[in-house]
């Protein structure tokens, strides 16, 4: 059974930093690319970075560019999200997803929360 456990969120005062993890289970963590979304409050799910499987290469949202860095511990099946500069826009549930075949996989979330 996949598993996807994120952690890591919390309330941050704006400029400040978080980093969150995913611990994956259930797959075979190398073999698959990772991503994280966010989805803020009253607003649909937003794509902000995925990292391919490899570690060769990372993509990033626009709106998260220069702010926020994907990485992942295959040996710990997990992936992180350092969150830097972080602005009240930013608050919201973060999602760790993957995709196997046609089914797009989700965590739980993750709450972050930075007042304005």
């Amino acid at each position: 059974e996949v598993q996807l456990v994120e952690s890591g969120g919390g309330l941050v005062q704006p400029g400040g930093s978080l980093t969150l993890s995913c611990a994956a289970s259930g797959f075979a963590f190398g073999s698959y690319d990772m991503s994280w979304v966010r989805q803020a409050p009253g607003k649909g799910p937003e794509w902000l970075s995925q990292i391919r499987r490899d570690s060769g290469a990372t993509y990033y949202a626009d709106s998260v560019k220069g702010r926020f860095t994907i990485s992942r511990d295959n040996a710990k099946s997990t992936v992180y999200l350092q969150m830097n500069s972080l602005k009240p826009e930013d608050t919201g549930v973060y999602y760790c997803t993957l995709q196997i075949e046609s089914y797009n996989f989700w965590g739980q979330g993750t709450q972050v929360t930075v007042p304005s």
